[in-house]
């Protein structure tokens, strides 16, 4: 079998913290610790969680946006956290970023020609004609035309721009793009555009994506495969179609069955999760998610779990296997909102067609 495109062990990263005059160590927020996946080519990996358990930071870090703490992560085979300076420079070319802020990502002074232009000439890929050969195509393909070029990035709306920092991170044509929350800032119909234009990019040029997003809708129409993030660590891992219809995990099933539930469609309306999430530079002994899960039992509150096979899935729970079942209505199923979001993405998607 061919190695995959990607492949991340045991990544890890701690930010220190520093107190008192002379900025001592006084400890460390362990922001990710310890996670590993595999990514092949053309395919998406979902990594989804609550805000502050580490996804968007296991995504910088993995392209060495931040240097690691810990851990390997090869890109066709290369340890992109052993490289030099120089190395890393010519490495990017098969490796960019779409950031969640369409705005914040551009630089305000440079016009759109100028900002996909850049990467072209860092890399030495194009110059002259060919360049705007180049800039003319990644525009095309992000659904933008060649008059665009010459205008900056607040002339634009929302979802133009992202269709900029699209077509600059296809413009090295990478075979890997982290996809940073790409559409939490958009509108529910812009961002079924983009959703639909990033699997149209996907299906032409073959890329593999990390997509990093909280909005399980979204998640569900893109990705092949969905990990599981809490405070730092991987709980579940599996098919996208797999983990909507049959959570292992008590956090997924959270996850899931917190989309809100109208009273009046009969359903018994879902218990939310109790207790705040606990803080990344004291992580609970055993399993950290212990303090909020109804099914927690003497042994997670000292034994962390890893993760282990469960059926299709890898869950890290030590009691996958005996919880109850997860009411079908809640499996899988989306609330009137989601489900209406869902009908957007199709609908534009076979309006795209």
């Amino acid at each position: 079998m061919n190695a995959p495109l990607l492949s991340v062990e045991k990544l890890t990263k701690h930010f220190p913290v520093r107190r008192g005059l002379l900025r001592r160590v006084t400890g460390a927020v362990q922001a990710v610790t310890d996670i590993s996946f595999t990514l092949e080519a053309g395919e998406t990996l979902a990594i989804v969680g609550e805000s502050g358990c580490g996804k968007s930071t296991a995504g910088r870090t993995i392209l060495r946006l931040q240097e690691p703490t810990g851990g390997r992560a090869l890109l066709n085979g290369r340890d992109i956290f052993a490289l030099s300076p120089a190395e890393l420079r010519a490495a990017r070319r098969e490796m960019q970023m779409i950031f969640q802020d369409p705005f914040g990502s551009l630089n305000p002074r440079m016009t759109v020609r100028e900002v996909i232009a850049e990467p072209l000439r860092l890399h030495g890929m194009a110059s002259g004609a060919a360049l705007d050969r180049r800039i003319d195509e990644v525009l095309s393909m992000a659904g933008l035309s060649s008059w665009h070029a010459g205008r900056y990035p607040h002339e634009f709306s929302g979802g133009q721009r992202q269709r900029v920092g699209i077509a600059r991170a296809l413009a090295t044509n990478p075979r890997l793009i982290v996809c940073d929350e790409p559409v939490s800032a958009l509108d529910v119909s812009i961002q079924a555009q983009i959703v639909n234009l990033l699997q149209d990019l996907q299906a032409e040029t073959g890329v593999a994506y990390v997509f990093i997003s909280h909005d399980l809708a979204v998640v569900r129409h893109i990705a092949t495969r969905v990990a599981v993030m809490y405070l730092g660590r991987i709980v579940e891992m599996a098919e996208a179609s797999q983990l909507f219809a049959d959570p292992r995990h008590p956090y997924t099933r959270s996850l899931i069955a917190a989309a809100p539930r109208p009273v009046a469609s009969g359903r018994v309306p879902q218990v939310p999760l109790k207790g705040e999430t606990a803080s990344a530079m004291a992580p609970p002994p055993g399993c950290a998610f212990h303090p909020r899960c109804p099914f927690a039992q003497d042994r997670c509150r000292t034994d962390r779990p890893e993760l282990r096979p469960v059926g299709d899935d890898l869950v890290a729970c030590h009691f996958a296997e005996s919880l109850p079942p997860m009411p079908k209505e809640t499996a899988g199923d989306e609330s009137p909102a989601l489900a209406r979001r869902l009908q957007v993405l199709a609908h534009a998607r076979k309006e795209a067609a």
